[in-house]
């Protein structure tokens, strides 16, 4: 069964019906700074295996990217 957002309460409150999130957004999503996820994209070239959209000089984050890292996070605590 494919996971929605429905499944992340969190995640839909600060989604707020949109596609994607601003850094800080997706920092608290992950309980980690906005500054922590600008230095993850540095050093990696993506924030925990998600890469961001850039628009007008902001980078955004795709929601149902960060849906994928979450539930990988919980399919991993489960096994």
């Amino acid at each position: 069964m494919p996971s929605n957002i429905e499944n992340y309460p969190f995640l839909a409150t600060i989604a707020r019906g949109r596609d994607h999130l601003t850094t800080v957004e997706f920092g608290l999503v992950l309980n980690r700074t906005g500054q922590t996820i600008r230095k993850n994209l540095c050093l990696d070239g993506d924030a925990y295996g998600v890469r961001p959209v850039k628009l007008g000089g902001r980078l955004l984050w795709p929601v149902a990217d960060i849906i994928k890292l979450l539930d990988a996070s919980v399919n991993r605590k489960g096994a």
